[in-house]
């Protein structure tokens, strides 16, 4: 697809003999919100941790914007415009909100560690723009309050919310959500489907999201991505993909539509 912004082509990935991905496609559209979904074990995580450089594919290519962005360092693919977050927590216990969210800016600053202990005009220009960059980001979540607590004494449900206004400082073009409704209530899944829209309608982000809460998959994406065993077997809108026979064997369960036609 010429139109995608990222594509994965071909990407297998072992591990000590496993083959955990097996030459798994995938093309996201800019302004898209894909859903990756699979039981465990199906190679979500790995495939974000390919597109994003920590992992090596040993066969297939990534692309980012039409660049190759395989084999590449972490810090470099951020520098192009992907971000990431995590599963667990990723918070500096040590610091304050405000400050954890400026470190989501350090990628793309220039001043350098000389500059930085020597406090120069350049290092503390930056510095200032990353607390710009930052207060503006907690207010477009509607948490400006929570700047000066530290980042340990919010819920984890905040928590996850923070390392996401975290990424978005950094400017990307995706942002790679791994989980992000962990640890939310369903009452809070309704506010966290309209703010992953007002990201992608607000901000221009593209995202891809690995997520076990169904609900939120079906809601909130264009397209939905299955794996299982580490291939994709299925692919397409949320309403065919959880109609798709195969899909229901291997991961979401025979009752899934009975259960969305009662809701």
């Amino acid at each position: 697809m010429s139109d995608a912004l990222l594509s994965v082509r071909g990407v297998s990935v072992t591990f000590g003999g496993v083959k955990v991905l097996n030459g798994v496609d995938l093309d996201v559209k800019p302004g898209e919100i894909r859903g990756l979904i699979g039981p465990n074990g199906a190679g979500k995580t790995t495939l974000l941790n390919v597109i994003c450089g920590i992992h090596s594919p040993q066969q297939g290519d990534v692309l980012l914007d039409g660049v190759s962005i395989a084999g590449r360092k972490p810090s470099d693919i951020a520098r192009l415009g992907l971000g990431r977050t995590f599963q667990t927590s990723q918070l500096f216990r040590g610091m304050s909100v405000l400050e954890n969210l400026m470190t989501g800016r350090h990628h793309r600053t220039k001043a350098g560690l000389i500059a930085a202990s020597l406090n120069l005009r350049s290092y503390r220009e930056e510095e200032e723009q990353a607390e710009e960059a930052a207060r503006r980001s907690l207010e477009f979540f509607g948490m400006s309050e929570f700047a000066e607590r530290p980042g340990s004494a919010l819920s984890f449900g905040q928590q996850r919310v923070i390392e996401i206004a975290r990424t978005l400082i950094g400017d990307p073009k995706v942002v790679l959500l791994d989980e992000p409704a962990v640890g939310l209530s369903i009452n809070r899944l309704a506010e966290f489907d309209a703010l992953l829209r007002r990201i992608r309608d607000e901000k221009g982000v593209t995202l891809i999201l690995i997520e076990h809460v169904i609900r939120l998959v079906m809601d909130v994406c264009d397209q939905v991505t299955v794996l299982s065993s580490g291939s994709r077997i299925a692919e397409g809108p949320p309403d065919l993909v959880r109609n798709d026979p195969a899909v229901i064997e291997a991961y979401i369960g025979k009752d899934l539509r009975a259960r969305h036609s009662a809701s």
